[in-house]
């Protein structure tokens, strides 16, 4: 009898027709299962990060930090991603799952021991190996691997879908973590709680989120694994299609870290003197706005291409931004600011379908880490600038200049790349 391997899925199949059916039926049962599991695992991780993004910057001004202090923090917190990124890109001895399960209690312990610390340079640390997110949104080592993961558990056709399935799911987390920032409060109404131990209280709430997304990697099939290679040699056409778009998405990136959401709730919180609730009910609103936003982009993309979508909806979300730096009163400036949310994030699904488009199935770990360490790079340093900027200047130049530094990206993300088709255009389009 002879037997064929999938590469992904580790499903032999037989040549007699019900054999094959059978196996086949299985084979799909368990890409769903698993991606079920990426999808549980991302909503889980989003809603510490979510909650994590505004409490960090609220957390640290309730200890009287400085900003520039807040932004080398928030800068830490990325630095450790991004280191814990490298480690994805270039591979170890761990397989996907246990190095899930490693960066899950690696976020954990970070959390736990956040309430703990009150020194800048201890919190630096304990930032830097939790990979404390300040960004607000799910963007580290995790995301590299559940990304290059995902594309196995479906066809091409289906792939901008299940990206931006991931990318709602995401943003659901993010907005109810954003909802949970509003604990301390909570648990001052329950309570004759000071403010201070409110806010550790709800830390140790958060640290307890990524452990249990720990979890559902130990129930990921060996199936999901990539298949193994003792070194990856890049396509040249790679090669430089990767320079192009890192180089771009690092300047992104830079544009993006002068905006976290750790340092937009200290803007909130300092020009306008509103509270953890009311900063986490406003998050709350936008993550709901950005989880709603990455549906239209699948639908989009399929009618005007991913280049296009991802370019055609942040360039205007740019010129919001720069419009909340001004705005008079609280209420005008979180109504520009969620008209903003509404479309800042429809490019990420779009682009991430894009990044795995362009590149061999073997490439992709390593693609999506280099343009997510990119990123992070620039927003490791970017915070610490714009924590200095606000203040030593105002609070509202960091806003100016990450939206004008997005609309420059946007311009030459087009110019760039508009005639680089992934699979699914160039067959429609007859190529």
């Amino acid at each position: 009898m002879k037997q064929r391997v999938n590469n992904h899925d580790s499903v032999v199949i037989s040549n007699g027709a019900a054999g094959g059916r059978i196996a086949r039926m299985g084979s799909r049962q368990g890409a769903l299962r698993d991606r079920r599991l990426l999808y549980l695992a991302a909503f889980g991780r989003a809603v510490a990060t979510g909650m994590i993004g505004v409490l960090v910057g609220l957390y640290l001004a309730r200890l009287r930090l400085p900003a520039g202090q807040i932004g080398l923090v928030v800068g830490a917190g990325l630095a450790g991603s991004a280191l814990a990124t490298a480690i994805a890109m270039f591979g170890g001895r761990l397989s996907s799952r246990r190095f899930l399960i490693v960066l899950a209690l690696l976020a954990a312990g970070g959390g736990a021991l956040l309430p703990l610390a009150t020194h800048p340079a201890a919190l630096i640390a304990i930032a830097f190996v939790g990979m404390v997110n300040g960004m607000g949104r799910d963007r580290g080592a995790a995301l590299v691997v559940e990304q290059a993961l995902l594309p196995a558990t479906t066809a091409d056709q289906g792939r901008t879908r299940a990206m931006a399935w991931y990318s709602l799911v995401q943003d659901a987390g993010h907005a109810g973590g954003s909802l949970l920032a509003g604990l301390p409060a909570l648990i001052q109404r329950l309570g004759p709680v000071g403010d201070l131990a409110a806010m550790r209280a709800s830390l140790w709430v958060y640290a307890a989120l990524p452990a249990l997304t720990a979890l559902a990697y130990l129930r990921l099939s060996p199936a999901i694994e990539p298949p193994a290679r003792p070194r990856l040699e890049l396509d040249p056409g790679t090669r430089r299609v990767l320079w192009r778009i890192c180089a771009l998405f690092g300047l992104d990136g830079i544009g993006g870290g002068f905006l976290t959401t750790a340092l937009l709730s200290f803007f909130f919180f300092e020009r306008f003197g509103v509270g953890p609730g009311t900063v986490g009910a406003l998050f709350f609103a936008a993550r709901v706005a950005n989880a709603l936003s990455h549906l239209v982009a699948a639908w989009l993309a399929r009618r005007i291409g991913l280049v296009n979508t991802m370019v055609f909806t942040h360039l205007p979300s740019s010129l919001l931004l720069v419009t909340v730096g001004f705005a008079p009163t609280f209420p005008v400036a979180a109504l520009l600011f969620l008209l903003r949310e509404g479309l800042v994030e429809m490019d990420v699904p779009t682009r991430t379908s894009y990044v795995v488009a362009v590149v061999r199935p073997e490439e992709r770990t390593f693609a999506s880490g280099a343009t997510l360490l990119a990123r992070l790079a620039a927003w490791a340093v970017a915070p610490m600038i714009a924590g200095a900027l606000m203040q030593g200047r105002s609070l509202a130049v960091p806003l100016v200049i990450g939206a004008v530094m997005k609309i420059v990206y946007d311009l030459l993300l087009y110019r760039a790349f508009r005639h680089l088709k992934p699979p699914e255009e160039r067959a429609a389009a007859g190529d």
